[in-house]
């Protein structure tokens, strides 16, 4: 790439350290990233970004650089029944208390204001971009334009009726319209996301592969999530539920399988020979109690694993630093290995292999020139991070979220310093205040 010219150049951003992601554990020192407009044009050491004079440059010498967090899996609306229906087993917990809940309060403006909600907390935890699959996608996507943060919405499919649809095919031709609404918007982009194994019959799955397959976009859906399911699955089909998709010719590099606590080897065979993806959901399947993703094993086996919250009412936050962690010590335990899953492989499943899953990693999850400026800076001078050895040991065990910063999209600043810039929080607070006092009345 030839160097860029002075009057190409409007943003300069200066740290400490960056941490593009592109190298094995590579971590530059009093660097500066180059901007024009929405990408990242290139990476200098800081002594020569003086040179370009006409540019802003912001100074953040204590900070490390990274590509923005990725959050492959959520729903993001559930914001509003977060510790709704606490401590209860995942089936339990969706039949007797989320459904029902759903069935009464969701609509546009639930999922409006839910969704609000969310990105405001998923910009002051780091994250860029989120991959939502919840009912009224079309307001989860104009809260994500109007935050300017990266979208893929995973439009809903269920065998069953909601407020946002009455079948599978009126969810799926749904789908199909938003797909066309949102083509050109540069920070949406679309899939499908039918529900799981147990509440999509195979008629409808049928004709997500054809869709998938001719409009070459991802199918996204829960599975293996609790030894229940599976068992379920084989009492009703004879198939453990990715055999069943298999044979429904469902896998592919574009399938993206969210949770996957349960795995036998041909499950892993069946993932590995497809190319398929794997989201991984630490905190939620704790807190459920849904089973423990064998991370090592599916990346031994070349699958390519992501990082998700799953939604706050799970969860019960949307925090990708803390998963982090989380995924990084579960893996230590799950293989009896201190060295599964270092930091810096943890820091992959929510930057590049998270971009890699959605099929994004062409315009972000890295740093490196010709990508989406989409980027974080997180403050490494807290006495809770001293004293500093390794940056990227810091941030995957010590730091929090509360040390992100400042957070870009697409070039634009969207958070400065704590501060949101595209979210007004008072609001946001106001409607959620309002939300919280209609539901707990009902109880």
């Amino acid at each position: 790439m030839q160097p860029p010219q002075t009057s190409e150049i409007d943003l300069i951003i200066q740290a400490g350290w960056i941490i593009p992601m592109e190298v094995d554990r590579q971590v530059l020192c009093d660097h500066a990233i180059l901007i024009s407009k929405n990408r990242i044009v290139g990476i200098e050491e800081a002594c020569t970004a003086k040179h370009y004079k006409n540019a802003e440059l912001v100074e953040r010498p204590n900070h490390a650089l990274l590509p923005g967090l990725i959050n492959a899996h959520g729903h993001s609306a559930m914001t509003l029944f977060r510790g709704l229906a606490d401590d209860l087993p995942l089936m339990d917990w969706l039949n007797h208390h989320i459904w029902p809940a759903e069935n009464r309060w969701v609509s546009n403006e639930f999922v409006r204001h839910g969704a609000q909600l969310a990105l405001a907390e998923m910009i002051r935890g780091g994250t860029t971009t989120f991959c939502d699959q919840y009912f009224f996608p079309e307001a989860t996507a104009a809260a994500a334009i109007s935050a300017n943060v990266r979208c893929r919405l995973n439009t809903p499919v269920l065998d069953f009726p909601s407020p946002w649809a009455a079948s599978a095919d009126e969810y799926i031709d749904k789908g199909l319209q938003l797909n066309e609404t949102f083509q050109d918007q540069a920070l949406i982009s679309m899939a499908f996301g039918p529900h799981a194994t147990y509440t999509v019959s195979d008629k409808p799955l049928k004709r997500l592969q054809q869709l998938a397959e001719s409009r070459q976009i991802g199918i996204h859906i829960h599975v293996n999530e609790t030894a229940h399911e599976v068992r379920e699955a084989l009492q009703l089909t004879g198939l453990r539920p990715l055999e069943r998709f298999h044979k429904l010719e469902l896998l592919s590099p574009r399938f993206q399988a969210v949770h996957m606590t349960q795995a036998n080897e041909r499950d892993i065979s069946l993932l590995a020979e497809s190319g398929s993806q794997v989201i991984h959901c630490p905190e939620s399947n704790l807190k459920l109690a849904s089973g423990l993703c064998p991370v090592k094993r599916l990346q031994e086996s070349g699958i390519n694993v992501a990082l998700g919250t799953d939604g706050a009412a799970s969860n019960n936050d949307l925090d990708l630093i803390s998963e982090l962690r989380t995924a990084s010590l579960i893996a230590k335990l799950v293989d009896h290995d201190a060295t599964a899953l270092p930091a810096y492989e943890a820091l992959k499943l929510a930057t590049l292999n998270g971009a890699k899953a959605l099929g994004l990693e062409h315009e972000t999850g890295s740093l490196r020139a010709g990508k989406q400026a989409d980027i974080i800076a997180v403050d490494l001078s807290a006495p809770e991070l001293q004293p500093l050895y390794d940056p990227i040991s810091q941030l995957v065990y010590s730091a929090g979220r509360e040390n992100i910063s400042d957070v870009w999209v697409a070039g634009r600043q969207i958070m400065d310093r704590r501060t949101l810039t595209t979210i007004d929080l008072d609001e946001v607070l106001q409607h959620t205040k309002q939300w919280r006092n209609k539901i707990a009345s009902s109880q």
